[in-house]
């Protein structure tokens, strides 16, 4: 099997489709988007007319986030030998990877059951790629960096905000859901947190990268899905995961839309589609 998988060689059935990520962000479905930066998107609340197709596209998005996540964790275990070495992975590394693989699997299951709940089709809804590009990077310190304490960061918030959502909606489903599902990413985030520590140890050049590269994932990340109503909620549940207090009002100071996608595009820059040399 290839290592190191292409974004458009992921496997896909008819029903998905592969689109810009501007163009999904910019479905008039999605509510309005009047600074360019889809992560500071004015949040809704039940009592807003639009607030059920936007509520089913969040977690359509969140649905294919999880199948990218179980793809990244997946390909991590495939990836890279297995050693101690800069674009090796340790044994004890892949079990980890492991384990996440089946609480992806688990949440895209439960994500499949949320939407028929909420009455969207698999694939109503474009899928970006991102995550998945993201979990591209050649050396594992960075890729756990910019997947596991970033973006199951943003999902981290994206629940509490949505678990917040589904109480004031007084649907016991998506509460339910979101409440178990953001469970598992506080051990998510934990876990990359820990490895990046562990990978970095005797090397402080490839520590600062990492560090260097956490900064940037965690600008990108950590305001995503933070509604007011929910960021104490969240605070705690990254607190539980491995931030620190100073980490999280850091990375919670939003950055202009230009910035934005600057930082996106260095997030993927370090990926490749092809194995490093060894």
């Amino acid at each position: 099997m290839k290592r190191f998988l292409p974004v458009d060689e992921l496997a896909r059935d008819a029903r998905f489709a592969w689109i810009h990520e501007s163009e999904r962000t910019n479905d008039p479905r999605s509510g309005p988007q009047n600074n360019g930066n889809y992560q500071r998107a004015p949040r809704f609340s039940p009592d807003d007319e639009d607030s059920l197709d936007r509520a089913r596209g969040l977690m359509h998005g969140i649905f294919m986030g999880e199948v990218q996540a179980l793809e990244g964790a997946g390909r991590t275990c495939w990836d890279f030998d297995t050693g101690a070495g800069e674009h090796e992975a340790p044994y004890a590394l892949k079990l980890d990877m492991a384990r996440q693989c089946w609480d992806e699997s688990r949440h895209v299951e439960i994500s499949i059951k949320l939407a028929e709940w909420m009455g969207t089709e698999i694939g109503e809804f474009g899928e970006g790629r991102g995550l998945y590009q993201a979990a591209c990077n050649p050396d594992p310190a960075l890729r756990l960096t910019a997947v596991n304490r970033g973006i199951e960061g943003l999902a981290i918030d994206v629940f509490a905000t949505m678990r917040k959502f589904g109480q004031a909606a007084g649907d016991p489903v998506l509460t339910f859901c979101e409440d178990w599902m953001l469970a598992d990413e506080v051990t998510h985030v934990k876990m990359g947190s820990d490895w990046l520590r562990r990978l970095t140890a005797d090397d402080p050049e490839r520590r600062e990268r990492a560090l260097e590269f956490q900064r940037l994932v965690d600008k990108i990340f950590s305001s995503a899905g933070r509604a007011e109503e929910s960021k104490e909620d969240a605070r705690q549940f990254r607190k539980l995961a491995g931030f620190s207090d100073e980490d999280i009002d850091e990375a919670h100071v939003p950055l202009a839309a230009e910035e934005e996608r600057a930082a996106r595009l260095a997030l993927v820059a370090g990926s490749r589609t092809v194995a490093p040399s060894r």
